[in-house]
Formats: C-alpha cells, sequence, structure tokens
C-alpha cells in the first residue's frame, strides 16, 4: 500500500513540474523581453534551452544567432548561422543576422558570397539588397553599393531603406534630382521614425541645392540623367519659372503645385509615378499644403507647422485622418532610372 501512494506521489510531483516548465515559445518570449533589456547573457541562456526542447525549430535557431549577435560573441552567431542558411527552409532573415555578424568582423568576402548567395534564392528581396550594399559601403566600395540599393528599388519597391541610403548616397554626390526623389519616397514609406525626422532637414537642402541657378539645366544634360527624369527637371524648371521660390514653405508649396499641375497634364500617362499620384491626390483632396509643411517645416520653423495647424483646424484634422488610415504602396514596374 506504501509503495503505491508513493509511486502516485512521484507521478503527481512530476506531472506538477511538467505543467510548470516553459514552453519554447514562452522561452523566445522571455529571451525577447531580456535582449529588449540589454540581459544578453541570460537571453542567450533562455534560448539554450529553448534549443534543447525543440533543436530543429528555425525561430529558435535565428534568435539564438541573433543573441550572440548582440552578446558580441561573433563566432557563435557565425557558427550558428552557417547552420541555418544550410537548411533548406532558411529565410531572408536568416541570411541577413549571419551577414551581420560578418558584418561586425569586417569579414567582407564572406558577407559578399553570402548575399550573393541569399540573392539566388531571393533574387527580389529588398532587405539583402539593401544589405549588401551597406557592406560595400563599409568596405568603401561606394560604387557597388548603389548598384545594390539600386536594384533593390527596383526589384522591391516597398522597402524603405534602400530609398534611404541611395537618397544619402546621391545627395553626397550632388545628384539632386535622384535625391529628391528617393528621399521623399522614403519619407512616405517610412513617415514616423528616429531616421525619417532626421532625415526631413535634408530634403530641405536637396530642394535649395536642385533650386540653386544652373542646378536643373546641369542635372538635366548629365550623362547618368535618365529620360524619366529629365522630363521631371523639365516640369520642375517650368514651375520654378512660374514661382518665386524664397525657401519659405509656402513658396516651396506653390512650386511643387505647379510642378504637380503639369506633370498630371502632359507626363503622367507616359511615366506612372506613385510619388507623384500621391502628391497629385493630397493636392485635390485640399490635403497638399499640410504634406508639404508636415515635409519642409522642421529644418524651415520648427514652429512653423504648428502655426499653420492652429488657423487650419480642417486640414490639419484632414491630414491627420489621411495619415493614420493610408498605406503608401508601390507598384512593381515604375522604375524609370536608367540612363
Amino acid at each position: 500500500m506504501k509503495y503505491f501512494f508513493f509511486l502516485a506521489f512521484a507521478l503527481s510531483c512530476m506531472y506538477t513540474l511538467s505543467a510548470q516548465a516553459p514552453t519554447t515559445r514562452q522561452l523566445q518570449d522571455n529571451a525577447k523581453t531580456l535582449l529588449q533589456q540589454g540581459d544578453f547573457d541570460n537571453a542567450v541562456k533562455a534560448l539554450q534551452r529553448a534549443r534543447q526542447q525543440d533543436p530543429n525549430s528555425l525561430e529558435v535557431l535565428k534568435d539564438l544567432s541573433y543573441a550572440n549577435f548582440l552578446k558580441r560573441d561573433f563566432a557563435t552567431a557565425i557558427e550558428l548561422g552557417k547552420i541555418i542558411v544550410e537548411r533548406p527552409d532558411a529565410d531572408q532573415q536568416a541570411y541577413q543576422v549571419l551577414g551581420l555578424a560578418y558584418k561586425a568582423i569586417a569579414s567582407y568576402k564572406e558577407a559578399g558570397k553570402l548575399y550573393r548567395a541569399a540573392l539566388k534564392k531571393f533574387p527580389n528581396s529588398g532587405v539583402i539588397y539593401n544589405e549588401y550594399g551597406e557592406m560595400s559601403a563599409m568596405d568603401k566600395e561606394l560604387d557597388e553599393a548603389i548598384v545594390q540599393w539600386e536594384k533593390g528599388i527596383e526589384m522591391d519597391p516597398g522597402y524603405s531603406s534602400n530609398y534611404y541610403n541611395a537618397a544619402m548616397y546621391y545627395a553626397s554626390t550632388g545628384n539632386w534630382i535622384r535625391a529628391m526623389l528617393y528621399g521623399e519616397t522614403f519619407l512616405n514609406l517610412e513617415s514616423f521614425t528616429t531616421r525619417s525626422a532626421e532625415f526631413k532637414p535634408r530634403l530641405y537642402e536637396i530642394y535649395k541645392n536642385i533650386l540653386a541657378p544652373g542646378a536643373i539645366n546641369a542635372l538635366q544634360n548629365a550623362r547618368a540623367t535618365s529620360g524619366f527624369e529629365k522630363e521631371v527637371l523639365g516640369s520642375l524648371l517650368k514651375a520654378a519659372g512660374e514661382s518665386r521660390v524664397d525657401g519659405s514653405v509656402e513658396s516651396l508649396g506653390k512650386l511643387r503645385t505647379q510642378f504637380v499641375r503639369d506633370w498630371s497634364q502632359e507626363k503622367q500617362k507616359r511615366f506612372p509615378y506613385r510619388l507623384f499620384d500621391h502628391q497629385e491626390y493630397l493636392l485635390k483632396d485640399g490635403l497638399f499644403e499640410a504634406y508639404n509643411y508636415w515635409l519642409f517645416s522642421p529644418a524651415v520653423n520648427a514652429d512653423a507647422f504648428r502655426t499653420w495647424q492652429n488657423t487650419h483646424a480642417k486640414e490639419t484634422e484632414g491630414f491627420k485622418k489621411f495619415q493614420e488610415s493610408r498605406v503608401f504602396k508601390i507598384p512593381v514596374g515604375q522604375y524609370y532610372f536608367r540612363s
């Protein structure tokens, strides 16, 4: 009788312990919380336990590799990353994490091989093109970097980082037309991040440079300027001739209004372009002025938008609702940037 009582008690304890043991999912969630808190050592331990429970889980392996990367144990992150990318179910993120570890130790040759292999598997991946471009830039191969960012824009036009990096590159090289187009597109794809807030003053400077005397003509005659860009520059030159630009948000808004009207009348059918469709919609809906203040007022005057909002309550509310409800999507096939 005592034996059966002891056996029942032991089984009950085992059941209780089993019921209390965290699941793989719980261990992963706990690890993510620890990573956010900067406790990388305990995050790694939690994920090692998760791996013991489910050694074939791709998500656990990716999380463990990334946790080791954050812990700066790059050797372990690379070791795990190599295992992951050999799997047939390895996704883009798996290649991205391994690439981060290679970049951290300046192993650019291995990173390049990795990204080329990834693009064979995921030829339309904006993430991988962007990572490849950033790695090339770190290796001081800027000509290669911009090739990758451009290809990312062409193949995956909804991924914002390629626009950001390309706009920064073109601003640094004086290609103001492409910096202008890619920069504003980036701000519509990624509207409320620290990076976008920091970029708005740069877009204003890009406009000042492109509207400087002789700049548009020089860009029209540049060898690298595509037919589409020449058409954009033509409409911009026409708008500049009809609007006096003094650097204020109001004057830039008038110039951009003239541009949108000219483009929609003459060139929209030949070159459908999502950014210009977006501008035209805002103009027709009475929201274009609010949009221009949102874009440029941080550079001109940090209080200008708030001042404008106080006297334009209807437009302010309309633009707010529009931004909250809209999704800025760019269709594939609107890439016109070959010379």
